[in-house]
């Protein structure tokens, strides 16, 4: 007769979901950012909840930070940050350093929602959901056209409870 032994469940039942875990990972990396009016992270997974990247909206690599200003509005265009700044989705989608298809169905979590040119970049690499915490340019002309992307490539997107 085979012995059975019995476990007694003392696991904890309030640790975080994954949603989360990866969330909070996005906050952190946000925490990054060197812009003085909106920090932006993000953190893409895979199909089995490992982390495959991590993004914050900053300048490129090697790019003098302390040369060119963090504006929001300036004389011209070059006069504010928006030409320099990387946005925290392609950022992570950049710095993925694996094969391009193994983003393909990967989950992106992101601390605002998606630009329109971030959406490009989103569908283009095969990122199949987006978990967002905020939505604070929801019905600008680049928000309206960022869900037409998402929504005609079959991109999930979800607002983080």
């Amino acid at each position: 007769m085979q012995a059975t032994k019995k476990f007694i469940n003392k696991k904890r039942n309030d640790y975080i979901s994954w949603n989360e875990f990866f969330m909070g990972i996005a906050e952190l990396a946000a925490k990054r950012s060197k812009d003085p009016s909106t920090q932006v992270g993000c953190c893409i997974v895979d199909m089995e909840n490992r982390i495959l990247s991590i993004g914050y909206n900053g300048t490129p690599n090697n790019f003098p930070d302390d040369e060119f200003p963090w504006d929001r509005e300036g004389k011209t265009l070059n006069d504010t940050k928006y030409p320099y700044v990387v946005h925290s989705e392609l950022n992570a989608i950049l710095n993925y350093r694996g094969s391009r298809k193994d983003l393909v169905g990967a989950k992106l979590y992101v601390t605002l929602f998606p630009c329109n040119e971030c959406a490009k970049a989103i569908v283009q690499s095969g990122i199949k959901e987006i978990i967002y915490s905020d939505d604070k340019y929801n019905g600008t002309e680049e928000n309206v056209a960022a869900k037409l992307i998402l929504d005609t490539c079959g991109i999930k997107y979800t607002k983080q409870k």
